[in-house]
């Protein structure tokens, strides 16, 4: 990467000290917006007249106050990015999803709580109703869609996706993730559904409801989304990744949207935020149910609202969600008791647009956030000492019973981490806190739970190491099938490794773990035996796609090699 010739911030922690830099107890000496807004340009140093870069804007009481940009829109014809750039806003694109769905609900058209196969019947009838709340809350179990194309070889950007994909896709699913309901995951899924419904409902399409209904009336003049990816919209950045300061053009080449796609501006998305403390599109009580956090189908609360996450940043109210797609990258966030919003918009994979807007933040919010994060993020010391025999005890691997995923206990130094690089802090022998409001707890008969911060809870049981009575590798060669996935897996040992083969040309080697289990760049693998002992099928899990089951068509030694 080639060097800017005045001060930059290439890491996180160059960004990090810059923060505690300009800490609020240290602002003391800049007075007015005009200073402030001269402090946000070290933060962006990176991008330069070189480089891709991102765009910056910050809104007080509703009005703006700041929108500066960085960087090349477009490195080929040396285009600078301007405040007036058009980005990809990736997952921040989520919020008005659920804003057209939250319109259409007040208009009467239907309700949150009615399940999705009324409007979607290509659902299956998972047996529990799945709502079109549980999809805007994460809860409704649905596997992410891009996650099981990507399974089956189409990654995305690798082809064009449309909704009809989406919908294919989903209508094969035999299973969730989990009871709806009960769990939180991540599924763009539910949004791409969502933007269907919305087109269904209200008889135009998705992209029009929006501006008519949305983007029209807030004044978001430069706001569409990215329904057809070949149409040409006149100042838009060019999106880039960024592999050690050599940048290729990556663009997002789908037409499906709705989950992310919203082709917009930081000007607009501060239009967009001005409406959360002066409602345009409705009234407050459409902001406060867009703001309030879902809950699980017990009644517990988590953070996640429509297409909103609300969680504290630095002890005030965060109101906020991240953006990536392809070379994109976005951060939006509202603090609605200092009336602060800070937009930050990125066409390069490096530019950290959470970091970014978070230390812009810092600078408007002033002495409103505490200085707690200034130890960088680092715990108390533990309040309880490890003995020898309880760090031995613990140590060792153990998987998840419902998944097969697996989880180490490292000693080390006289403590425990968690799969090797997350520390644990120990409460007493058999509690631990980890980052993230994780608990760890040690059970009886060799096992553990591990409770995330919204007191969901995975049971892990001990298992033995993957070198003690190996099966042999020859057990698993042959060729596996996933109607769900659309796709053929095959089996083969090459040397002394085995390896999955699927087209085009991708073998994927994987690690073993344990009996049966195996890492593998598509996750985590673990054959299934029947009562004979012999190998049945495979299934895979991944942070979004739990449990996808490949059955064995063909037996081994064909495969083998």
């Amino acid at each position: 990467m080639r060097r800017a010739p005045t001060f930059r911030l290439q890491t996180g922690a160059a960004v990090a000290a810059l923060i505690a830099l300009l800490a609020p107890g240290r602002l003391a000496g800049i007075q007015g917006g005009a200073s402030l807004a001269a402090n946000v340009d070290p933060i962006f140093a990176r991008w330069t007249d070189a480089t891709p870069g991102c765009a910056a804007g910050v809104s007080r009481e509703g009005r703006p106050v700041l929108e500066r940009a960085y960087g090349l829109a477009d490195l080929e014809h040396g285009v600078k990015n301007a405040p007036d750039t058009i980005f990809e806003a990736g997952s921040v694109s989520k919020q008005f999803t659920a804003a057209a769905v939250l319109l259409l609900a007040r208009d009467g058209k239907l309700s949150l709580d009615d399940e999705a196969r009324k409007y979607v019947p290509e659902l299956p009838d998972y047996g529990a109703p799945l709502t079109i709340r549980h999809m805007l809350n994460h809860t409704s179990g649905l596997r992410d869609w891009g996650s099981v194309a990507a399974l089956g070889g189409w990654p995305r950007t690798t082809r064009v996706h449309t909704h009809a994909h989406v919908l294919d896709i989903a209508s094969r699913q035999r299973a969730l993730n989990f009871p709806t309901g009960t769990r939180y995951s991540y599924s763009n899924t539910g949004y791409n559904l969502a933007a269907v419904i919305v087109s269904r409902v209200s008889g135009m399409s998705f992209a029009e409801f929006s501006r008519t209904r949305i983007f029209e009336p807030l004044g978001m003049t430069r706001t569409s989304w990215r329904d057809d990816h070949t149409r040409i919209v006149k100042g838009r950045a060019t999106a880039y990744s960024d592999a050690r300061g050599t940048f290729r053009i990556n663009m997002p080449f789908e037409n499906v949207h709705g989950n992310g796609g919203l082709l917009t501006t930081v000007g607009d998305l501060l239009r967009w935020t001005a409406h959360f403390s002066t409602p345009t599109l409705g009234d407050a009580g459409f902001v406060r149910e867009m703001q309030e956090p879902g809950r699980f189908s017990d009644g517990v609360q988590h953070d996640y609202a429509l297409g909103l996450r609300i969680a504290p940043y630095k002890g005030v109210r965060e109101v906020g969600h991240s953006g990536s797609t392809a070379g994109y990258r976005a951060y939006l966030a509202d603090y609605p008791d200092q009336r602060v919003s800070v937009a930050v918009l990125c066409n390069v994979s490096s530019g950290n647009a959470a970091q970014y807007a978070h230390a812009v933040a810092d600078l408007y919010l002033g002495s409103a956030v505490s200085n707690e994060a200034g130890t960088g993020g680092r715990r108390p010391a533990a309040a309880y000492t490890l003995a020898p025999a309880e760090v031995e005890a613990a140590a060792g691997e153990y998987r998840d019973v419902t998944t097969g995923e697996p989880l180490r206990l490292v000693a080390a130094s006289g403590a425990l981490r968690l799969n090797g690089n997350t520390a644990l802090q120990a409460e007493s022998g058999t509690r631990f806190t980890a980052s993230g409001g994780r608990v760890v707890e040690l059970g009886m008969r060799n096992r553990l739970r591990v409770v995330d911060r919204f007191g969901r809870a995975d049971v892990y049981e001990r298992v033995p190491a993957a070198d003690v009575k190996p099966r042999p590798l020859t057990d698993y060669a042959g060729a596996y099938v996933s109607d769900e996935a659309e796709v053929t897996y095959v089996a083969a040992v090459e040397g002394d490794a085995l390896v999955l083969r699927r087209r085009p040309r991708a073998v994927l080697r994987l690690t073993p773990v344990y009996a049966d289990g195996f890492r593998a760049p598509i996750g985590f693998v673990r054959f299934t035996r029947g009562a004979d002992g012999a190998v049945t099928g495979f299934h895979v899990t991944q942070a979004r796609v739990w449990k996808l089951v490949f059955e064995k068509v063909m037996a081994g030694e064909t495969a083998t090699r």
